[in-house]
């Protein structure tokens, strides 16, 4: 039997787990010298051949021969039968392609972290398998190997025995090769302790010492009773076990090595305890955990909570940011304004204008020259517009006097005494030319393009009368996010104390006031008004007494988020005496405004939530899905997209509440809806029942989104009734599933069910007795709803603006498939599983080797897509953000779906953007579209036509645009946004009246 060689190992370089090393064979197997010499060879490599590999010798230090056996029952097989000589000939023949080497690699996790490593663009690569990847270049690019080697921390081992480690080679290769007291010295993972482990277990030692195991990990990895074995302190099988018996069956099925295996794929990631004394779900609330998670700093909130409690701190994430001291970042944002003096005594500010300005700026100033000069560079480097700046120095002892040498262009009114900020006010807007006015404190900073927002905002509408900042301390905790002023006249910022991140302070809301530290007004209102009241000088309320004028005039004062202002809190003055002024002019406030203030929610921080915003006729609509609905998720996620902007658009005041609990940056949470809608990012299912309670009397509607979710409300809903809108709930069923799970099971040839179909219909559709309204997708899916009893069901499909792409026939290539893969099983997964094993291999007598098939969207950490990635034609790209471009270079979209209900989007989506496709027969009845003339369809049991028609729709330029050109004029008929939004629009108005 000849020497075993890779088919697919490039000629010029073979892997490094494929070579024979001789130096490292004598030092595993120092026995071999004698041998050899007894049995007369004289040829290291050829004795391992003819002799070594049957004794279950490893060829080097890559390869486990004994371990490979042990693990996988075809290689067992195999050498039974005497196919092969050694599991090292099968891995080299056959193995490589889907096996691990050594039971620190794992092949198939690896190609299932990183999916974008496909057997083509691996063979492209000159790599052979993952592995081959890993030890060439994923090693150095940070890729990880497997859960149990950690890069960071075995480089922590390698600084202390530097001579044991090779650099050529790498950190992994040079640990596999370490003595056992070495291995055993330190962690190379946050999931097992071998100090710890070895004390636990000493017989263990042991076992390393008589050559059985090479290190304590080897044998926590590899021995034959691994639920007799704990890795760590922060982890018992037993108190796992008893704890979640869910477990246990799995662990007798053998569908777990152990209960550590078991915690580590699913149970860190839901927050189950791994020990008595361990709360994992308490540490994965900690925002700080869930950014460093996501952000791949720590492979788990396990592997963060057990770096946590180490206290090592060997990461810049390794434990919770502390608090800032308020104290200590005043004293930091006015060292800071300090520094900014010399460039600014070399280099004036520019406020010259020419022409009529945009925009006054009245800001009054008492000393403090630093603090001052910061905020108008602020300011001027905030926004390039035409500015009239507005100091009024009110008796300044310090440079403020020399204030003119530094800021060019403005206009300094001078008081020889301090007349205080309300009258200063009063004086800087009798000089004021500009259509708008900002008061602007002088202990601030301006964050990126607040200027241009607030003038946006105040621009967007002539009701508008002020527009209001988000208002951060120096601490970075929210000073206001908009300003509540309660019954009794007393005012509280909005979720002072917390986040500015947090969603609830990032959405457009109309308020009572905001703060006049930033506060942008109408000037032709001010001047109405006669600014300021001089009743509130020197300082405080006014800027409320001022807000509530504006209000009764009738305009509004909006609270903007996107307009961000960081404020020395008190930073003009002394705290002390500001609490003196507040509590008198509180009491003139009280009385001059008798009036509004009787409407006023009383003073109670659980009234906050409806006293956040005006009271008007706007209508409040909770609405309720899986998870909050990003367009990136697809599966129905981006029709309930496009509902919550609907509902926005119409004029709803909308908030979205996630049933399942979900981490989302701030990147997903702002950048996907419109800036009027409130989102709930760190609720859920089982906090349900607060928040409706809290809440209570707030919404006018509840639209629930998919009908598993009506389900799971249901009992909480029925005993919350009075704390729910009369107007009840809609149903939006999103799609009926009775017809897609008979069709699976027709599919995949699955036990029939017991029930009929109109009994399964009934069933799933039994919570909706409790809505005063049932949604639809199609007018199919409404007529089941009818089927099932209910009449009160509307018909709301999907929202779609035609943009084609523009590139030619000629100038596209490759095939595309567009859907996200949330579960296995799921209908996307299906359709791939059946394309890829049955369609793709049809296609190899009809379309070039160079034709691909390009996977795309987003894929959920527990769907293995590593099975797709194999075959050589697969790309797969994962999630794409801007999908014009991935469609202007794709020539053809298949959406093979065997089983679905509802309205198929991507068929819609892939016309809109111009790309003609081939779907099933099933998708082309739910969209309604005709065979040929805007789309082709095949049966979804018949894999070879197919493929015939991916083939000729790919090889024919004129059926090609033929087929692009109805399928778009079928999405401008059917998707059209006015029709979804009047749809949409009667739903609500029939509920809400």
């Amino acid at each position: 039997m000849s020497d075993p060689v890779p088919e697919s190992s490039p000629a010029a370089r073979e892997p490094r787990w494929r070579q024979f090393d001789a130096q490292w064979y004598l030092l595993r197997y120092p026995e071999v010298g004698d041998w050899m010499r007894d049995e007369g060879h004289q040829d290291l490599h050829a004795f391992y051949l003819e002799t070594g590999q049957r004794y279950g010798h490893s060829p080097n230090r890559y390869f486990d021969e004994i371990w490979y056996r042990e693990t996988y029952a075809d290689v067992r097989r195999d050498l039974i039968q005497e196919k092969y000589r050694s599991g090292f000939e099968h891995y080299c023949a056959e193995g490589y392609h889907g096996h691990s080497a050594h039971w620190l690699f794992d092949e198939v996790d690896y190609l299932r972290r990183y999916p974008e490593l496909t057997r083509r663009s691996l063979q492209e690569q000159g790599f052979s398998n993952g592995y081959d990847h890993y030890l060439e270049v994923g090693e150095a690019r940070y890729y990880s190997g497997h859960r149990f080697f950690d890069d960071e921390l075995c480089r922590r081992l390698a600084l202390r025995y530097p001579d044991y480690f090779d650099s050529r080679i790498g950190l992994f290769a040079s640990w596999l090769s370490l003595p056992s007291d070495i291995a055993d010295a330190g962690r190379v993972s946050w999931y097992f302790d071998p100090v710890w482990y070895l004390e636990r277990y000493p017989d263990v030692r042991r076992d390393i010492a008589e050559g059985r195991y090479s290190s304590a990990l080897h044998h926590y990895l590899t021995n034959e009773t691994p639920r007799l074995f704990d890795p760590q302190e922060m982890f018992s099988e037993r108190f796992y076990a008893d704890t979640h018996p869910d477990v246990v069956a799995c662990l007798d099925m053998g569908s777990f090595r152990n209960g550590y295996e078991h915690f580590l794929l699913f149970g860190a990631h839901e927050g189950r305890a791994p020990e008595a004394d361990v709360d994992l779900a308490a540490h994965l609330s900690r925002p700080q955990v869930r950014n460093d998670v996501r952000n791949h700093l720590y492979d788990s909130p396990f592997a963060h909570l057990v770096a946590a409690r180490m206290g090592e701190g060997q990461r810049a994430s390794l434990v919770e940011t502390p608090e800032i001291e308020e104290s200590q970042s005043r004293q930091v944002f006015e060292r800071e304004a300090e520094a900014l003096l010399p460039a600014l005594a070399r280099h004036p500010l520019d406020f010259t204008v020419v022409g009529v300005p945009e925009l006054s700026v009245i800001v009054v100033v008492y000393d403090r020259i630093a603090l001052t000069m910061q905020a108008l560079a602020s300011l001027r480097a905030n926004y390039s517009g035409a500015i009239q700046l507005i100091v009024v120095d009110s008796g300044s002892h310090d440079q403020t006097r020399r204030l003119d040498e530094m800021v060019h262009g403005a206009k300094i009114l001078r008081f020889r005494y301090n007349i205080g900020y309300l009258e200063g006010c009063n004086i800087g807007l009798a000089e004021v030319d500009a259509p708008f006015v900002l008061y602007l404190n002088n202990d601030l900073r301006l964050y990126p393009n607040s200027v241009a927002h607030a003038l946006q905002r105040l621009r967007s509408s002539d009701d508008i009368g002020a527009v209001g900042a988000k208002l951060i301390r120096s601490n970075m905790r929210l000073q206001e996010a908009g300003s509540i002023i309660w019954r009794d006249g007393a005012t509280y910022g909005y979720r002072r104390e917390d986040s500015p991140n947090l969603p609830e302070a990032n959405f457009v809301r109309d308020v009572d006031y905001c703060s006049a530290a930033f506060l942008m007004v109408r000037s032709s209102i001010l001047i109405q008004l006669g600014g300021y009241d001089l009743r509130y000088r020197p300082a405080y309320f006014e800027d409320t007494d001022l807000c509530v004028r504006i209000l009764k005039m009738g305009a509004r004062i909006v609270y903007d988020p996107n307009v961000v202002v960081e404020h020395l809190e008190y930073g003009s003055s002394g705290s002390v005496g500001s609490q003196t002024l507040i509590h008198a002019n509180l009491r003139i406030f009280s009385r001059a405004h008798q009036d509004f203030l009787r409407h006023q929610q009383p003073a109670h921080i659980r009234n906050a939530v409806q006293a956040r915003e005006r009271r008007s006729d706007r209508k409040h609509i909770l609405f309720i899905e899986d998870r909050l609905p990003l367009r990136r998720l697809g599966s129905g996620y981006v029709r309930s997209n496009d509902v919550v902007r609907a509902m926005a658009g119409l004029g709803y005041q909308v908030t979205v509440f996630p049933l399942l609990p979900r981490d989302q940056s701030e990147l997903d949470l702002f950048g996907d809806f419109p800036e009027t809608v409130e989102l709930i990012a760190d609720q859920h299912l089982s906090t349900f029942p607060d928040f409706i309670q809290a809440r209570a009397g707030y919404y006018d509607l509840v639209w629930v989104g998919r009908t598993h979710n009506m389900a799971r409300l249901l009992p909480i809903m029925n005993e919350a009734s009075r704390y729910l809108p009369t107007a009840g709930a809609v149903l939006d069923t999103e799609v009926i599933s009775t017809p897609r799970t008979l069709e699976r099971i027709k599919v995949l040839d699955l036990p029939k069910p017991a029930l009929s179909f109109d009994e399964m219909l009934r069933r799933e559709l039994e919570c909706a007795h409790y809505c005063q309204q049932i949604v639809a997708v199609t007018e199919q899916d409404a007529d089941l709803v009818r089927r099932a009893g209910y009449e009160n069901v509307s018909v709301l499909g999907h929202e779609m603006r035609t943009r084609p792409t523009k590139a030619t026939f000629d100038a596209r290539r490759d095939i595309l498939f567009l859907g996200a893969l949330h579960d296995e099983g799921a209908p996307n997964h299906d359709s791939l599983e059946w394309f890829v094993g049955e369609v793709l291999p049809a296609l190899d007598d009809l379309l070039p080797s160079d034709v691909r098939f390009t996977i795309a969207g987003f894929i959920h950490p527990s769907v293995d897509v590593s099975a797709f990635a194999r075959h050589p034609r697969v790309d797969i790209v994962g999630p794409v953000h801007d999908l014009a471009p991935l469609f202007n270079r794709h020539r053809v979209f298949v959406a093979p779906t065997r089983f679905a209900g509802g309205l198929p989007f991507k068929v819609q989506e892939a016309a809109a953007f111009g790309v003609p496709m081939v779907v099933t027969t099933l998708l082309a009845g739910q969209v309604g579209w005709t065979d040929d003339v805007e789309l082709l369809s095949a049966p979804a049991d018949d894999a070879k036509e197919f493929a015939s028609d991916v083939a000729r729709l790919y090889q024919d330029s004129t059926l090609w645009a033929r087929l692009r050109s109805e399928a778009l004029k079928a999405v401008e008929r059917d998707c059209a946004p006015a029709r979804f939004r009047q749809d949409l629009s009667k739903i609500l108005e029939a509920c809400i009246a």
